[in-house]
């Protein structure tokens, strides 16, 4: 059975905290800002991990599709940074409601985004699955181009981070 991808927002502790071993974890603005930090679920093991959208950006019409990046809609709903994929629990993340009432003309065109976003997401959802763990897999094996790998969050010690901060006696 095909199991549909849904949008997230994540905790800020919780991306904070894996950046202290990570520089490359990206940032999360917290749950004030307009534009939440969203992404993608994917299962790789017994981790579910979250890749990053991006919103649609000009630059985004002319970079190609790479191992760790994906245009969505050849980049006109914007794309999927799969290098700064990220780990996580039920307990980091934050469903997002996209049927929601908006309280401004921005937060409905926002909203209407990821809406476009998340239909195409789940169009396609075989070729990010496959994607996010061609990367992962590569990245782990260590048969990953060296310059690409150097883009990617260090999976396995956030790996380890994310369980020490979801499971151990001190949280």
């Amino acid at each position: 059975m095909k199991e549909n991808i849904y949008l997230v927002k994540l905790d800020t502790d919780y991306c904070n905290y894996l950046r202290q071993f990570d520089k490359k974890v990206p940032y999360n603005y917290g749950k004030k800002e307009l534009r939440p930090f969203v992404g993608v679920l994917f299962k790789i093991d017994k981790y579910m991990y979250f890749a990053p959208l991006s919103s649609p950006k000009p630059k985004h019409l002319k970079i190609k599709s790479k191992i760790d990046f994906l245009r969505l809609d050849n980049g006109k709903l914007g794309a999927i940074n799969f290098n700064n994929m990220l780990p996580v629990t039920e307990k980091n993340i934050i469903k997002i409601d996209l049927e929601k009432n908006c309280i401004s003309k921005s937060e409905e065109k926002y909203m209407k985004l990821l809406k476009e976003q998340l239909f195409w997401l789940n169009r396609n959802s075989e070729k990010l699955f496959g994607k996010s763990r061609k990367l992962y897999d590569k990245y782990v094996n260590n048969t990953l181009n060296s310059n690409i790998a150097k883009r990617c969050c260090n999976f396995k010690l956030l790996e380890e981070k994310c369980y020490e901060y979801n499971f151990s006696k001190n949280n």
